[in-house]
């Protein structure tokens, strides 16, 4: 089974040193870039991404990404 492609950008999203953050790894959250459990019943599950610093990152839309959760531009080749 393929994620869904959320869409074909980051999500740009203010993280908070010290937080975690449950990235939606199918693609069928209402909440993206988060999990909201719509993977239930898949083999997806959701990747923890822990902030070391308070800042804007750029989480992975299409869900094709290399680089762990953020986004690493997969989408120009979608």
């Amino acid at each position: 089974m393929q994620a869904k492609i959320a869409q074909k950008a980051p999500y740009p999203v203010e993280v908070v040193a010290g937080q975690s953050y449950y990235w939606c790894a199918c693609g069928q959250s209402k909440k993206q870039p988060f999990c909201d459990g719509s993977h239930q019943g898949t083999s997806f599950t959701p990747t923890k991404f822990e902030a070391s610093e308070t800042k804007t990152v750029y989480f992975c839309g299409c869900k094709q990404t290399k680089n762990g959760v953020l986004c690493d531009g997969s989408h120009n080749a979608l």
